[in-house]
């Protein structure tokens, strides 16, 4: 007869490096907001409204930080203008790093 085969050991869990994660391409897009606002309250994207409250709205910039590796420091009137989808998507195109209106 043969060698016992030793069992096979599981693979460790590993933590994705966030030096090595590439970023997206550029700053998230209506559809994308959207969808990282529906992960709040785990809702469909169909029930996300063009209003965002307070915690919409800090779940949002929690979701944009850790996507692009970032920390935004927003002032208050930068912050006002995000009350909206689609103010937060202009304002998102304009404060990322390497988006076209940043800088």
């Amino acid at each position: 007869m043969g060698s016992p085969v030793p069992p096979s050991r599981p693979e460790p869990l590993t933590q994705p490096d966030p030096l090595t994660q590439t970023r997206p391409p550029g700053p998230p897009g209506r559809a994308e907001v959207i969808g990282m606002l529906a992960g709040f309250g785990d809702r469909g994207t169909g029930e996300v409204g063009e209003t965002l409250d307070s915690l919409e709205l800090t779940w949002l910039i929690t979701q944009v930080e850790q996507r692009y590796g970032v920390e935004l420091d927003l002032s208050d009137e930068v912050f006002a203008h995000m009350g909206t989808v689609t103010g937060a998507v202009d304002t998102l195109a304009r404060v990322l790093p390497g988006a076209s209106g940043h800088g």
